[in-house]
């Protein structure tokens, strides 16, 4: 799909991967963005930077409100993008949190990973899947993670949730190809955004760090490709290859990896 005359909705668009997401839609001659995130100076300010240096070329931005931990936000912002333009034809559920948990975190941490990594791809599902079937094309964007094909040492609850998450991806992509509708699942490893601001150490960035603007490019190629995996570490697709064929020997790597990273946080 070519982002050329698209109406587009991203969540967790006010900074990171989605704002960067923003940017190059625009300027690759998006019709329409509609925003959406629970930070609105940021995301107002992105949106008038958007409308100004793009409106001539007919770009209309809308910034609005939107908590995915519950559905009803979710709803109401894609109802603003087909009340205004008529139709979605991408949908970027992107918004994400990293908190970290094991399994004796509390039930509240694991709920919220749970929601925002999880269901509020289910919620955004049910929002715009029904109207792309109906009109025999459009796309779905899950924002997931290289961890949900491999793991996270530092966090079982975003690894766990992150793994859902392309469980979730899969079966829209296996469900409705008929109807017209694409799905795919981003899965970068590292990322320079405020959301992973003090955690890039070397365990993390052993692959690169990208930056958002990179990642960005990698999904407008994934989304004119189809590609169901967007992969901007391409040697993810050799880690999981190795974990499908050798179980035994990529958990003896984690181990090996999660031991360094104890060693290296033990203050003694």
């Amino acid at each position: 799909m070519d982002i050329y005359g698209r109406v587009i909705v991203i969540t967790g668009a006010a900074s990171g991967i989605g704002a960067a997401m923003a940017r190059r839609f625009a300027a690759e001659g998006a019709r329409a963005l509609v925003l959406g995130d629970i930070q609105m100076a940021p995301l107002r300010a992105l949106a008038q930077e958007l409308a100004l240096a793009h409106g001539k070329d007919g770009l209309e931005v809308i910034a609005q409100a939107c908590d995915v931990t519950h559905e009803a936000p979710i709803q109401a912002l894609a109802a603003s993008a087909i009340d205004r333009f008529g139709r979605i034809d991408i949908f970027c559920s992107n918004a994400g949190l990293v908190l970290d948990g094991d399994e004796t975190a509390s039930d509240d941490i694991w709920t919220l990973n749970w929601n925002i990594h999880v269901m509020a791809n289910v919620w955004a599902a049910r929002a715009v899947i029904p109207g792309m079937a109906e009109l025999g094309e459009g796309y779905f964007l899950i924002t997931a993670s290289a961890a949900g094909l491999l793991t996270s040492l530092p966090s079982a609850s975003y690894a766990v949730t992150k793994h859902a998450a392309i469980a979730f991806a899969e079966k829209l992509a296996i469900d409705h190809a008929d109807q017209g509708v694409r799905v795919s699942a981003l899965c970068p490893q590292a990322v320079d955004t405020p959301l992973m601001k003090g955690r890039l150490g070397k365990g993390a960035a052993l692959d690169g760090v990208a930056t958002p603007d990179e990642v960005a490019d990698c999904v407008v190629k994934g989304l004119a490709a189809e590609r169901f995996l967007i992969l901007p570490h391409p040697k993810v697709a050799d880690y999981f290859a190795v974990k499908a064929t050798d179980y035994e020997r990529w958990l003896a790597g984690m181990r090996r990896g999660l031991a360094k990273v104890r060693a290296a946080n033990d203050p003694g």
